[in-house]
């Protein structure tokens, strides 16, 4: 584990300055030094790996600086239109640091939704033209990667990336904020959704801890898993997986657990509300302002009125977020008979339960117990 301060000198020693991106487990340490030690105006959490990318070269044509662009490798297919049609030598010519943890990194072990993209992370790189190195462990070894990357990025006018293997810019222990400013946490929500609507209902889970939740919560009530969809990896994707279930199945709720952060990666997909007729759609963002799963670091979920989004775009809404059981069990039996797509925000407080284990799960059961419930009862 490097240390994390040695490693944002050796940044600044070179001359980069501003950062932005999209939080990591792998680089919880480094993103969360970020927070402490640099200012907002010089840092930015961005909603996805692609704006990041826009956001930085914005602040290369300003200050002639090289900026760092931080993400997960899972981000990177987020980042390939502005690498390639932005920042790339053929338009703009944007000098990058690029940052990647490296999930799924080959012979190393992982869940299997990062197995391809560990397989792949190196070959797009090469694909692109990018440059990269492999971070070691070891401070001094890091500084003179930074100097090499830096300097390269500078004179090819090019991106170059660092790859983070696991343990090497993570913090020691993942970091598990809490906090008490809504009564409920995230799985207490979950619970009062599926308590207030139909058994029947088919339940589309983002990832991170959402995922995990909703299985066990399935687990502990003995009621199986044949009515979920666990949406593992592809963060911000879930509510169109829904909406896509809910066009075949006009005849049963369909409702997406989402959270705050991967709601905001693609909220162009809040407009599909005013384009389809999806009377049983309930779209749920789970909100409690962080993206806590990779480390705690904050979102701007809190921070916008995504009730107001979502009556922009088209969703029938509640007249404001909700906090408490009662209120998300009314909102959600008046919701169910507004005769269109509908949209709640749930305001949960942070804080990850240490009790659940990892989800360990056949994603072939799992997704044939769902096809054939859907398949069965679909409106096809």
């Amino acid at each position: 584990m490097i240390n994390q301060a040695h490693f944002l000198a050796a940044l600044g020693a070179e001359g980069v300055e501003f950062f932005t991106g999209v939080p990591d487990s792998y680089l919880n340490g480094f993103c969360n030094h970020l927070l402490e030690n640099v200012p907002g105006s010089r840092h930015i959490i961005a909603a996805n790996e692609g704006n990041a990318i826009a956001i930085a070269a914005g602040y290369y044509f300003s200050t002639n600086t090289v900026p760092l662009v931080y993400m997960q490798n899972s981000g990177m297919g987020n980042t390939l239109n502005p690498l390639m049609s932005l920042a790339d030598k053929n338009v703009y010519s944007v000098p990058l640091i690029l940052l990647i943890g490296w999930r799924g990194e080959p012979s190393t072990g992982d869940w299997p939704q990062h197995e391809t993209q560990g397989i792949v992370t190196t070959k797009l790189l090469d694909m692109l033209d990018i440059p990269y190195v492999i971070a070691p462990d070891d401070d001094a070894e890091l500084a003179s990667q930074v100097r090499w990357a830096v300097a390269k990025a500078k004179s090819d006018k090019c991106a170059v990336a660092i790859i983070g293997r696991k343990g090497v810019f993570a913090s020691e222990k993942k970091a598990n904020i809490k906090d008490d400013k809504y009564p409920l946490c995230r799985e207490d929500a979950i619970e009062a959704a599926l308590n207030a609507l139909p058994k029947d209902t088919i339940y589309s889970a983002t990832t991170g801890r959402a995922t995990r939740e909703l299985y066990f919560l399935r687990e502990r009530r003995g009621e199986g898993h044949d009515c979920d969809f666990l949406n593992v990896g592809s963060m911000g994707h879930a509510s169109s997986v829904a909406l896509g279930i809910a066009v075949a199945n006009k005849h049963r709720n369909v409702v997406c657990l989402d959270g705050d952060a991967a709601a905001i990666m693609h909220m162009g997909a809040f407009a599909m509300a005013s384009k389809v007729d999806v009377p049983n759609f309930i779209h749920i963002v789970l909100n409690n302002g962080a993206h806590e799963s990779v480390g705690g670091q904050p979102s701007v979920g809190q921070m916008i009125d995504f009730t107001q989004i979502a009556k922009g775009t088209g969703y029938a809404t509640a007249s404001s977020f909700v906090s408490t059981r009662e209120e998300i069990s009314a909102a959600l039996k008046e919701l169910s008979g507004k005769g269109k797509a509908a949209f709640l925000d749930i305001r949960v407080h942070k804080g990850l339960n240490g009790t659940l284990p990892p989800l360990k799960i056949s994603h072939s059961e799992l997704i044939g117990g769902l096809m054939g419930e859907l398949s069965c009862k679909s409106d096809f």
